[in-house]
This record gives structure tokens, C-alpha cells and sequence, in this order.
């Protein structure tokens, strides 16, 4: 049994991994005050079709489909959901300190919620469609940031979304790199 259990298992080693993200510190959590509008579209971000929440679940759910077969590329989407978490940390600690909560609902200007769905998730089966949905994803996400910039008036908050940015773009050329070799 013991022979089998060893054929079976997973020799990628995950231990010592880092998360994938640029060499440059975050600009201080903080806002210039309480902001509900802008708390509502930090929200999007967090947890909405296009968002964090959606980008860590959809680079875990790859980095497990390929662990077993392409430990490298397994481990760097493992590094990049490790990113997109201290993303969502970040923009969880903008929106309570915008006074927003923290509830997975995506809150839009028209007034209607939507609560996160794993529905939002792209699944393709195969290496280089999920590396495409990837960068899709992470281009989606920066003008998303982009959109957003312009309409806050915070430069605490921008600093924060711009930096974001900045991983974002990485994660998007690491992505092309790999799509390279696959």
C-alpha cells in the first residue's frame, strides 16, 4: 500500500514558496477620510466578477490542476495567489477604513449587491488556456484599478491601488513568459 501512496503522490515541494509580486514596498494603508463611494468600488475590487478574491481562487484551482505534472508553473501560480492575497488584505483594510464592510458583496453605484461566486472563476483544462485566462484576468484588473483611480479623490487610496497595479503588470509578464515555454 505504502508503494502505491508514494506513486500517487505529489513531489512538487511547495515549502519556501514567496509571493510572486515586485521589489518595491506599499505605501501606508490609510485614507484622508470616510468615503462609503469609494468604499462600495474598493469593493468591486475585492470581490467582484473582476477582483482579488476572484484571482487568488482561480490561480489556487490552476496551481492544483498543475502540480502534479508542471511543478514550476504550479509553484509560480501559487506565488502569484500569495500576491493577489496581500492585495485583498490591502483593499479589506481601505474599505473598513472608508467605512465600508467587509461581507464578499460587491457593492456598484446603481445600487445593486452581488455576492462573490465562484461562477466568476475561468477553468479552462488545458496549460496555456489557463495561462491566458490569466493574463486576461490580470489586464482586466488594471483597468478596472485604472477606472477606479479616477473616480478617487484620495491619493491614500490611489497610491495603494497604483501599487497593486504595479504587481499586477508582473504578474502579466511572468504569465507571457511561461505561456512562452508552454
Amino acid at each position: 500500500m505504502d508503494g502505491k501512496r508514494n506513486a500517487l503522490a505529489n513531489n512538487c515541494n511547495f515549502s519556501g514558496i514567496r509571493p510572486v509580486m515586485a521589489d518595491l514596498s506599499y505605501p501606508p494603508v490609510e485614507v484622508r477620510g470616510k468615503n462609503p463611494f469609494y468604499a462600495n468600488l474598493l469593493s468591486i475590487d475585492y470581490c467582484g466578477s473582476v477582483s482579488e478574491l476572484s484571482a487568488i481562487t482561480q490561480y489556487i484551482n490552476n496551481e492544483n490542476r498543475l502540480s502534479c505534472d508542471m511543478c514550476p508553473v504550479a509553484k509560480t501560480l501559487l506565488g502569484i495567489a500569495m500576491a493577489e492575497m496581500m492585495h485583498l488584505q490591502k483593499l479589506g483594510e481601505l474599505i473598513v477604513l472608508l467605512g465600508g464592510d467587509i461581507d464578499f458583496t460587491a457593492k456598484y453605484n446603481n445600487g445593486k449587491q452581488k455576492l462573490w461566486t465562484p461562477e466568476y472563476v475561468e477553468l479552462p483544462s488545458h496549460v496555456r488556456k489557463m495561462l491566458i485566462a490569466d493574463i486576461e484576468a490580470e489586464k482586466a484588473a488594471i483597468n478596472q484599478y485604472k477606472m477606479h483611480i479616477s473616480m478617487i479623490n484620495d491619493d491614500c487610496v490611489n497610491d495603494v491601488l497604483a501599487r497593486i497595479m504595479i504587481d499586477e503588470e508582473y504578474h502579466i509578464m511572468l504569465l507571457q513568459a511561461m505561456l512562452k515555454e508552454c
